[in-house]
């Protein structure tokens, strides 16, 4: 009898620990998309676990419980974000027969990104050592898949084959650092910075056929 009394009382145990599991993953998710949110609006250094919490109707305690600091927070709420453009980016890829097309759909998602989001968001970023490693991570993938685009590129015949691409790729890296660090997105459109810095060094990458179908993205 008590060896069933004890069995049961371990299975009911296990049961609320479940329970409470599950609804300590569906609050994580519903956290970390708040979050995101006030980040993207606010920027980082503005938003404090408070205001989570109350756009949330919960207790800040409770969002400690889960996150020990704000950094921990906005690590996942980054991770989350990358995931989300990785998941749009392969879309893109499915729907898109060439790297032109590729290059069209890419350049309206980020000008609709960046319109939606605050710089700050961008800017404050490098202040956090444990997102400063996974940026820094994310860009060495991301280089690699940049490089892939432009040796399809070159096989399409919208790329010439005889630029050095990896070179080119940190360039390209250097030149996205160099707009956040001065803030040229302060003084100039998003629009006016890629067409007049992103699409004019595209545009010398290009072969004849890839220069009439960048003229026709920008026309």
């Amino acid at each position: 009898m008590d060896f069933f009394c004890i069995f049961a009382a371990k299975w009911m145990i296990m049961q609320e620990n479940s329970e409470i599991s599950q609804y300590k993953l569906g609050l994580r998710d519903k956290i970390v998309v708040v979050a995101m949110k006030l980040f993207i609006k606010k920027g980082i250094r503005l938003v404090r676990m408070d205001d989570v919490a109350h756009k949330l109707g919960i207790s800040k305690r409770t969002i400690y419980e889960l996150y020990e600091k704000k950094e921990d927070l906005l690590y996942e709420v980054v991770v989350c974000h990358f995931k989300m453009r990785q998941a749009a980016m392969a879309k893109v890829l499915d729907r898109c027969s060439d790297v032109m097309e590729i290059l069209l759909e890419v350049y309206h998602q980020k000008v609709a990104d960046f319109k939606k989001t605050n710089p700050l968001f961008f800017s404050e970023m490098i202040r956090y050592p444990q997102l400063q490693k996974f940026l820094n991570e994310q860009n060495i993938e991301m280089r690699q898949h940049s490089l892939d685009f432009y040796k399809r590129g070159v096989a399409e015949g919208y790329f010439r084959a005889d630029v050095n691409y990896e070179l080119a790729v940190n360039l390209f890296d250097v030149m996205g650092q160099y707009i956040m660090e001065q803030e040229l997105y302060r003084t100039y459109t998003i629009e006016e910075i890629f067409k007049n810095i992103v699409f004019v060094s595209i545009r010398g990458m290009c072969t004849e056929r890839g220069v009439r179908a960048i003229d026709k993205i920008l026309g």
